[in-house]
């Protein structure tokens, strides 16, 4: 049986800063996961390559896409080509997206911060994180990035954006207009949604 080449293409986010490379496989079992040249990169081959080009700022790697920001000294077309033949070669090569460590947790618990995300303590949380599953998270996705529930206090729903949302300045209007009136219509004990960052 001979291996499928994986094939990736390239398409534009709502942020300038970020574009979404799209693979035709699965690149993360698990949670969503970003990087920077900060993090523990051993748990990310591929981001470790990716932070090494100079104009990359951080890579956000979740179910068959990775994202990539850059920074704002150079535009994409200078710099679009390169970087999706590198990701495709990469793994064609054999090289690892993420270990299979980070794999096994992320599909097991979510990404770990001070308040853990999309855990449900009450009903109402519960119907907020399956709303943002159900409705919102497809279409956060489709752009490259990732929502996820933070907490529900006093009718205020914190959410938190990564990916192409982070930093996005179309962000807030998504997350006013359409996010915080979706929300409000389908559990009406939500009276605000804030982002806040990780």
């Amino acid at each position: 049986m001979t291996k499928v080449p994986v094939t990736i293409y390239a398409e534009m986010t709502p942020n300038p800063g970020v574009m979404k490379f799209v693979a035709n496989k699965v690149l993360n079992a698990g949670s969503p996961v970003d990087f920077t040249t900060s993090s523990d990169l051993s748990v990310s081959p591929l981001s470790k390559k990716l932070l090494n080009f100079p104009f990359v700022d951080s890579v956000f790697i979740a179910n068959n896409y990775v994202s990539v920001t850059k920074n704002p000294q150079i535009e994409w077309d200078m710099v679009m080509t390169e970087l999706r033949e590198f990701i495709r070669d990469f793994i064609n090569d054999g090289g690892a997206v993420l270990t299979e460590t980070v794999v096994k947790e992320t599909t097991e618990k979510p990404v770990e911060i001070s308040e853990p995300l999309n855990v449900a303590t009450t009903e109402i949380d519960q119907k907020i994180i399956d709303a943002l599953n159900e409705y919102i998270r497809p279409a956060v996705e489709s752009d490259g990035g990732s929502i996820d529930f933070k907490s529900f206090r006093d009718g205020k729903v914190n959410v938190v954006l990564r990916g192409a949302c982070s930093g996005c300045p179309s962000s807030t209007v998504t997350l006013k207009q359409g996010i915080e009136g979706l929300l409000k219509k389908l559990v009406p004990e939500v009276t605000e949604v804030v982002s806040e960052a990780l």
